[in-house]
C-alpha cells in the first residue's frame, strides 16, 4: 500500500486551515492525495495555505450558519461531494480565564467559535455525507475535555467538553450509515497561538510543560498525522472516540525528572 495516497481524490474541508494544526493537516492531506479546501476567516493566511498545497480557499465565519452552509454546499456542488470534514477552527482569547474573571461576552464568543461551529459544520457536512453513504468527520477537542486544570480557561474547557460529547453522539448515531465521527484531543501544541501566549509569560509555559511526560509540546505535524489516520480507511473501525495525542498528560501522575 502506498501510504502517501491513502486519501487519493477525496474532498477534504479544513476549517481554520490557514495556520497551526489546520495548515499542517492541509499539507498532510495534500501529500496523501486529497483535494483540499482551506476554509478560514483570515483570507491572506487561507489563500497562502491553499496555494501551497494546490488546493482552494474559501472564506468562512464558522460561527455563522449561512457562511458555514455556503462553504459546504458550495464545495459539494463544485467538487462533487465531501469525503472529509476536519472541524478545527477555534479560539483561546486572553479574556477567557478563571470563572471568577471571565465575563459573559468572552464566554459566548468562545462557545460560538469553538462549539457552535462544530454543530454547524457537522450538520452541513452530514447533509452531503448521508446521501453518499460515506464520510469521515474529525472534530478538534482537547485534552482539557478529559481532565481538570487549575490554570483554567473556563469557556474554552467547557467548549471542548461539548465538542467531545457531541462527537460521541454523532459517531454513534451515524455509525451504520457509513460515516465515522471522531474527536482529536491534542495536548499543548507548538502553534503560533501557544507561542504568543507563552512568549508573554514564560513562567506560565513552564508550569504547563512540567506536566508533559515527554518533556515538550507537540508539533502541528504530529497532530496532522493523527488526523490523516482518522480520515483514512486505516481507521475504518474507529468512530465515536476521543483520539488522544497528548504526550502522556492525561495518564500521568508524577512525570519524569
Amino acid at each position: 500500500m502506498d501510504l502517501t495516497q491513502r486519501l487519493q481524490n477525496r474532498v477534504a474541508v479544513i476549517t481554520g486551515g490557514g495556520s497551526g494544526i489546520g495548515l499542517a493537516t492541509a499539507r498532510r492531506f495534500a501529500a496523501e492525495g486529497a483535494r483540499v479546501v482551506v476554509a478560514d476567516l483570515d483570507r491572506g493566511a487561507g489563500e497562502r495555505a491553499a496555494a501551497e498545497v494546490g488546493g482552494s480557499y474559501r472564506t468562512v465565519d464558522v460561527a455563522d450558519q449561512q457562511s458555514v452552509d455556503e462553504l459546504f454546499d458550495g464545495v459539494a456542488a463544485e467538487l462533487g461531494g465531501i469525503d472529509i470534514a476536519f472541524n478545527n477552527a477555534g479560539i483561546s482569547p486572553a479574556d477567557d480565564d478563571s470563572i471568577e474573571t471571565t465575563e459573559l461576552p468572552a464566554w459566548d464568543r468562545v462557545q460560538d467559535v469553538n462549539l457552535k461551529s462544530v454543530y454547524l459544520c457537522s450538520r452541513a457536512a452530514l447533509r452531503h455525507m448521508v446521501p453518499a453513504g460515506r464520510g469521515s468527520i474529525i472534530n478538534t477537542a482537547s485534552f482539557v475535555a478529559l481532565l481538570g486544570s487549575a490554570t483554567s480557561q473556563i469557556s474554552y474547557t467547557a467548549s471542548k467538553g461539548g465538542v467531545l460529547a457531541m462527537t460521541r453522539e454523532l459517531g454513534v448515531q451515524f455509525a451504520r450509515r457509513g460515516i465515522r465521527v471522531n474527536a482529536l484531543c491534542p495536548g499543548p501544541v507548538n502553534t503560533p497561538l501557544l507561542q504568543e501566549l507563552f512568549a508573554k509569560d514564560p513562567e506560565r509555559a513552564e508550569r504547563r510543560l512540567v506536566h508533559v511526560p515527554m518533556g515538550r509540546f507537540a508539533e502541528p505535524e504530529e497532530m496532522a498525522a493523527a488526523v490523516a489516520f482518522l480520515a483514512s480507511d486505516d481507521a475504518s473501525f474507529i468512530t465515536a472516540t476521543a483520539f488522544v495525542v497528548d504526550g502522556g498528560i492525561t495518564n500521568a501522575y508524577v512525570t519524569p525528572l
